[in-house]
């Protein structure tokens, strides 16, 4: 099979060495990904069993194959383990013990559909499928680079993304304001606020000057790659120094695509009067005409004094009083557009064909001609994109949520759809799914309903299936449900939960947390790193903690939390020494130790049998096994309430999702 598969790729690629300039052979356009979406025939079935397991279409697809594999499904997991799983997947936070019960308890026939509606409903379901979101589209709230300058008015962009997801807005709205909501609703500032994910990008800035070619030219290069990655799945940014050695993009494409960009210049729109912008200006105009001195000695300088200037101006720049309130965004300048060319090997100086703006040709007519002097030419490029027609748009989002339910994709590779990437392993299902999506008027609380009603997510993930355990041994065939760790905020907010610590307030500025010396020092400008004065702020769930390009915190990073440079199709999930190290030794988890300890001893009256049941019931969601109550009261019994605490903090109960 792995030979046919490579010989099958050989062919294609010589294929399209051989097409004509700008055309695309037959066998480049057969690739399935730029195929219109089927309409798959539901698989039927006549056993008893199978119509028991078969509770919806996704369950008819799954079994379909699995029969074809000679594999059985998995029993059903325990209402314990369904209602802690649903928890986390829709809101990142477990169940309380009067939660867990109440579901066990709710002998209703439509007890479970009840508690989805209810789940997708909580304030807290936009928390969490919002960080997702983010995690594509490589959110933060600095540059990166050298300078790492923050973005103080980014954050509204997060909150625009939670609020999204927590009112179901359609999918196709959603991507069009993004990409252009500065210019089909200028006048609304949620539109406005959306289009700041033209400006997610990290931004290399070169002595603060943004207008020289080679920074402009990165900065269009970081919105076209977004679009390719993000919403298309495909790596178009492999064509931006020469045709794509895979997929049938030419270098064309990239260029054409990056024209719709040409005229975005960054913007803020300010929420203040000019009165008190103008008095803002006045106070830093000294500020910057030092700083433009500094830089001109900077430039002639040795690197030594280089970095010392450098220093020095960053702490102008962090000396400067805040800036009045605005919106991180976009603005579209026809007058200011840059010129577009193909640039050999990428090079902004190395200009080539000038181009027009259009999608990818292999999605379009052969001859399809460009777009000329648009005045809303992302909100053309919005149109093409979120288009029902369009093959990539609705299976890139519902792959996703699909791998966000069950851990991977139905195509693996969730960024990268091309023919280096998987290939579907339920190339109906996916089909399915996408029309589904479509036709709800693109709601993706719609898919979350249909997955987490099927039998196929409610499956155990502690089954002794031999057979398929060895055939299958990734789960592929979807057999049963995969066990996952706890993402890292996941894994914080569920400390600060358990612990009684948690700070539900939403929305706002991010919060700068305290970190140890040794990280700050690190930093180009610790100066920078104004720590939240109110402590009850730290408190808070972790997407609203300050996203920081150069510094990482610690539990962030060991938990395996993406770096915010490029889009994050999928977290890895690690395993290694510095996390225990961190759930053990580190401050915040011992923090969390100490209020936990201090709970159960006061709920429990300080008898380890009846403490140990309660920790239990709060770390892992369901009452200790005899096993595990035995050695759990004899350890209570010897160790402190400190050291009790801290180790169900680290149990496998807690930290994973069965």
């Amino acid at each position: 099979m792995r030979t046919l598969l490579a010989l099958t790729i050989c062919l294609e690629l010589v294929a399209s060495t051989v097409a004509p300039l700008g055309k695309y052979t037959a066998v480049e356009r057969r690739h399935w990904a730029f195929q219109p979406r089927s309409n798959p025939i539901l698989p039927k079935f006549e056993s008893p069993a199978d119509k028991r397991f078969v509770r919806n279409p996704i369950d008819a697809f799954v079994l379909a194959r699995l029969h074809k594999a000679e594999v059985a499904p998995s029993a059903p997991a325990s209402k314990e383990v369904l209602v802690r799983r649903v928890y986390f997947d829709l809101t990142g936070l477990p169940p309380t013990p009067q939660q867990v019960q109440a579901y066990v308890n709710d002998k209703r026939p439509d007890a479970w559909s009840r508690l989805i509606h209810q789940l997708l409903d909580s304030p807290h379901y936009g928390e969490r499928w919002g960080q997702h979101w983010l995690d594509v589209v490589r959110f933060a709230e600095t540059d990166g680079f050298e300078y790492d300058t923050h973005r103080t008015e980014a954050y509204r962009y997060r909150d625009y993304v939670i609020r999204a997801f927590q009112n179901d807005k359609p999918y196709d709205r959603f991507l069009t304001e993004q990409l252009a909501g500065d210019e089909i609703a200028p006048q609304e500032q949620e539109s406005v606020i959306a289009a700041g994910f033209n400006r997610l990008g990290p931004l290399r800035k070169n002595a603060g000057n943004q207008e020289v070619a080679s920074s402009r030219n990165e900065v269009l290069t970081e919105m076209t790659n977004a679009v390719g990655a993000a919403l298309l799945g495909v790596t178009l940014g492999c064509a931006r120094c020469h045709d794509h050695k895979f997929d049938p993009i030419r270098q064309s494409d990239y260029y054409r695509m990056q024209a719709y960009f040409a005229s975005t210049l960054e913007n803020d729109f300010p929420l203040t009067s000019r009165e008190d912008r103008t008095t803002w200006e006045a106070t830093i105009k000294p500020i910057d005409a030092k700083i433009k001195k500094m830089q001109g000695e900077m430039a002639k300088s040795d690197p030594v004094t280089q970095e010392a200037i450098g220093k020095q101006i960053a702490e102008l720049e962090s000396a400067k009083p805040p800036p009045p309130p605005t919106l991180y965004s976009v603005k579209n300048d026809m007058a200011k557009a840059s010129p577009m060319h193909l640039l050999a090997r990428g090079d902004y100086a190395a200009k080539g064909d000038s181009v027009g703006m259009r999608p990818m040709g292999i999605m379009l007519p052969e001859g399809t001609a460009e777009d000329k002097d648009l005045q809303q030419p992302r909100a053309r490029l919005a149109g093409w994109v979120t288009s029902k027609e369009n093959p990539l748009t609705a299976r890139v989002m519902v792959n996703r949520i699909w791998q966000y339910h069950f851990g991977q994709g139905l195509v693996v590779t969730a960024n990268d759809f091309g023919r280096m990437g998987g290939r579907p392993s339920h190339p109906e299902l996916l089909d399915f799914l996408a029309n589904e999506f479509v036709e709800s008027g693109y709601s993706v609380k719609h898919i979350h309903k249909l997955i987490l009603s099927s039998s196929t997510w409610m499956q155990a993930s502690d089954t002794k299936n031999v057979k398929a355990a060895t055939d299958d041994p990734e789960n592929k065939l979807l057999w049963k449900f995969s066990r996952r760790r706890l993402s890292a905020e996941e894994l914080r907010d569920s400390m600060l939960m358990v612990s009684g610590n948690l700070n539900l307030k939403q929305g706002g500025p991010s919060v700068i947390v305290p970190i140890e010396k040794e990280l700050l020092s690190a930093l180009y400008n610790p100066t920078q790193w104004k720590v939240t004065p109110d402590n009850n702020e730290h408190k808070r769930r972790s997407i609203y903690l300050m996203v920081k390009r150069n510094l990482h915190l610690p539990m962030m990073e060991v938990f395996d939390a993406p770096d915010g440079l490029v889009s994050c199709a999928r977290r890895e999930s690690s395993t290694h020494a510095p996390q225990a190290l961190e759930l053990l030794n580190g401050t915040f988890s011992n923090e969390q130790a100490e209020a936990l300890a201090a709970k159960l001893a006061k709920s429990s009256g300080g008898k380890p049998e009846k403490m140990v049941d309660q920790a239990y019931q709060l770390v892992a969601g369901r009452l200790p096994s005899i096993k595990e109550r035995l050695v759990a009261i004899e350890f209570a019994r010897t160790a402190t309430p400190h050291e009790f605490a801290l180790a169900m903090l680290n149990l496998s109960a807690f930290i994973y999702v069965n």
